[in-house]
């Protein structure tokens, strides 16, 4: 492995400690963990109203949204690891250029996002089917929700900045203020004003704004203001034709692969969906618990990806294999004891967030099986981490596209007979398959990142 003038590679030796693990991934873990509740927390204040046509409208406008984000999401992941990756390797400017240009792409894919706001929920309604009440509150809570596009995307991009820089404590911050935001007001608007499903949908907008316009200001703080970043980018090497390409690149990969991901999580849905109000409510109650505790388990991962990432652009190989083997390990110490929580805690959570006794009865019954989810797709996550950090995003796409025709197959498989425990087990044996996969790929892999 060679540097861009033919080289070796220069080597910058430092060690990983289970410190440095946790230093990342937990305030990771709490930023993370107010998405899913505040999730939970609108799916619980519009399912207390007791129509199950509103709640099914607001779960699938929400998997709409994060169906479309996923396709830029990559604005995180792949500015997290490329950052990561210019920390190692002692970039004077902590890698202000890969945040400079997702920013930039962030705001214009947001924008288009506005403008083909119509066709979006046509396709969104023809492939989810929902039923007319549903359909009605999807179309009310989309056509609030979209505005919120542009903030959004350049939140993932300075999301991917401060942690590729490992600044959790910031990223936290940031989430927070998005996601406590979300929450103050959905339940002001819709309980103090009656908005109902549009109330929870600007909430979320607001909380967007809030945390963009927060995240410039700290941005700008860190290089000395905003005149000090503006001088520091140079506009030759900010359009650098190579530098691009390989943004590009990346994006393409992160692209279908979170198209892959998130075609996963919208067949479950819609599976769900046309066995009717309560199998789609019941289903998204337990979907929303399984991302509390996948969002725990991001914790690690990007922990995994701030490391690895590091170590990787410092030539380090002592460094990412103790980040690899730490990660797993307290990867399996939480999959575990979050499982075993939510196995145990579960039915008292699923009480509260709706009044629906079908649906309450429903999701229980299936609740020991969502349990079972926190240990089958705890090794994706920390080789999402891991991958994302050294920039393998090929190996992530092929991996998703593979294990996502395992789920497809086994869904076809497995629901006519069995129904939605059937849907349920497929689940599982996509999880365990991107695992599979990835620990294969990367394993082909290893000897030949680091040069000596």
């Amino acid at each position: 492995m060679t540097n861009a003038e033919g080289g070796k590679r220069a080597q910058y030796p430092f060690d990983v400690r289970h410190a440095d693990v946790w230093k990342i991934a937990l305030p990771a873990s709490v930023a993370f963990i107010t998405e899913p509740l505040a999730g939970l927390v609108d799916i619980t204040v519009i399912g207390r109203l007791g129509d199950a046509g509103l709640l099914g409208g607001l779960v699938l406008g929400a998997l709409v949204f994060d169906f479309i984000f996923s396709m830029a999401y990559f604005l995180r992941i792949g500015t997290g690891g490329l950052v990561a990756q210019a920390v190692g390797s002692r970039d004077p400017r902590d890698g202000l250029l890969h945040a400079a240009r997702a920013i930039g792409l962030g705001v214009g894919t947001g924008m288009l996002m506005i403008v083909l706001a119509v066709p979006i929920l046509w396709l969104a309604g023809w492939l989810l089917a929902p039923d007319a009440g549903v359909a009605e509150a999807l179309a009310t809570y989309f056509h609030v929700r979209i505005w919120s596009a542009p903030f959004s995307l350049v939140n993932y991009a300075l999301l991917g900045w401060f942690y590729g820089r490992a600044a959790a404590t910031t990223g936290m911050l940031l989430q927070m203020i998005i996601h406590g935001v979300n929450i103050a007001a959905s339940i002001g608007l819709v309980y103090g004003l009656g908005w109902g499903v549009a109330g929870v949908a600007l909430g979320t907008v607001l909380g967007q704004v809030a945390a963009a316009i927060l995240g410039l200001a700290l941005m700008a703080r860190h290089f000395g203001g905003l005149r000090a970043v503006l001088s520091a980018i140079v506009l030759a090497e900010l359009f650098d034709a190579a530098a691009l390409k390989r943004m590009f690149g990346l994006s393409r990969d992160l692209m279908i692969r979170s198209i892959a991901l998130m075609g996963a999580y919208a067949y479950f849905a819609a599976q769900g969906s046309r066995m009717g109000e309560v199998a789609l409510s019941a289903n998204a109650i337990l979907l929303n618990l399984l991302m509390v505790v996948g969002f725990f388990m991001d914790g690690i991962a990007q922990a995994a990806e701030q490391l690895t990432g590091k170590a990787f652009g410092a030539n380090w190989r002592p460094a990412f294999d103790k980040a690899y083997g730490l990660s797993f390990q307290w990867g399996l110490v939480l999959a575990i004891g979050l499982g075993l929580a939510w196995y145990f805690g579960g039915s008292h959570v699923i009480g509260f967030m709706t009044t629906n006794a079908e649906v309450r009865a429903y999701a229980l019954d299936y609740l020991w099986l969502a349990a079972l989810c926190a240990l089958t797709f705890m090794p994706a996550f920390v080789y999402d981490g891991i991958l994302i950090g050294i920039t393998l995003n090929a190996t992530m796409r092929n991996g998703m596209v593979a294990s996502l025709a395992v789920f497809l197959v086994a869904a076809f498989v497995l629901q006519p007979p069995l129904g939605n425990l059937g849907l349920w087990l497929a689940l599982h044996a996509w999880f365990l398959a991107r695992g599979g996969f990835y620990w294969w790929a990367l394993e082909r892999r290893r000897e030949s990142l680091f040069a000596s």
